[in-house]
């Protein structure tokens, strides 16, 4: 078992009053030092209380399920001797109600894009590579949202 921690800190910026809304923006600090600016979403708090520059918690979630999915794919495809010179991918998260009628991230839709170093696999090779990484991911076992991993040339559905 590992322990990861996070710090969070808000504090209120300028004399705004007693009811007046606040501002969202505020900071994470991780335990290797880095520090990244956050806000609400302006998808969920419209500016100026919010900061649209600031990464949003949705917008992390999906950031962290798509890097967790990377660093699994990056190690099975380079242990079944296909090691990655190049890994992008494009991911959204859906917002929308979930079975309980909850607001959610109810849909993760990964969209890699894959350049080998030198021995590229065959397609059904690289969906069980990509399966097998979304199996391995802390991630995606830790959510009850879908999450989706879509190739080059493959079709989604519409977000609903």
């Amino acid at each position: 078992m590992s322990l990861h921690t996070a710090s969070v800190h808000w504090q209120r910026a300028g004399n705004t009053g007693p009811g007046q809304r606040h501002g969202t923006a505020h900071v994470w600090r991780f335990d290797g030092g880095a520090e990244v600016k956050a806000s609400s979403s302006p998808h969920v708090v419209p500016p100026p209380h919010s900061t649209p520059a600031y990464v949003d918690p949705e917008e992390a979630l999906v950031a962290a399920a798509a890097s967790c999915h990377m660093l699994f794919f990056l190690h099975f495809a380079a242990d079944a001797g296909h090691p990655v010179a190049d890994y992008q991918d494009a991911a959204e998260g859906v917002m929308g109600q979930d079975a309980e009628g909850r607001l959610a991230i109810t849909r993760i839709r990964l969209r890699p894009r894959v350049r080998y170093h030198a021995s590229t696999p065959d397609r059904a090779t690289e969906r069980a590579l990509h399966e097998r990484a979304h199996h391995a991911c802390f991630i995606a076992n830790s959510l009850r949202t879908e999450i989706e991993t879509l190739l080059d040339g493959d079709s989604a559905p519409a977000p609903a």
